[in-house]
């Protein structure tokens, strides 16, 4: 499975960006579509992700209430809108697809079994 993570930028702190994650020609039923950064120095973090079906989302509460994670199954597509970004959430953007939803691994990196290629996000204060 490729997946194609794009939409990062620059941004001014208070800004919104739109990243988007997409897997041409493939279906994920079953699948959880996460979104995790990884800023310098620092360890790879989950940051949002979403159950194809069903549509459940679940966040890191550094990012509630001001990031939005979707998907598009026409699309074959996931996004991540960030609103009201802050300079501490400049990092590299991965996507990433786990064939299998558990409650208890979702938010881990190890447990994903495909990741797309990063996306840089910098929020200048």
């Amino acid at each position: 499975v490729q997946l194609q993570a794009s939409g990062g930028g620059l941004v001014q702190a208070g800004g919104s960006l739109r990243l988007s994650c997409a897997a041409p020609g493939r279906t994920f039923s079953s699948y959880v579509m996460g979104w995790f950064r990884q800023a310098p120095g620092k360890e790879r973090e989950f940051v949002a992700a979403i159950r194809w079906s069903g549509n459940n989302t679940y966040y890191a509460d550094s990012v509630k209430g001001r990031f939005t994670i979707s998907r598009d199954s026409t699309k074959n597509t996931v996004y991540l809108q960030m609103n009201s970004l802050k300079p501490e959430d400049t990092a590299v953007y991965y996507c990433a697809a786990d064939r299998t939803f558990a409650s208890a691994t979702y938010r881990f990196a190890r447990a994903y079994d495909y990741w797309g290629q990063g996306t840089l996000v910098t929020v200048s204060s």
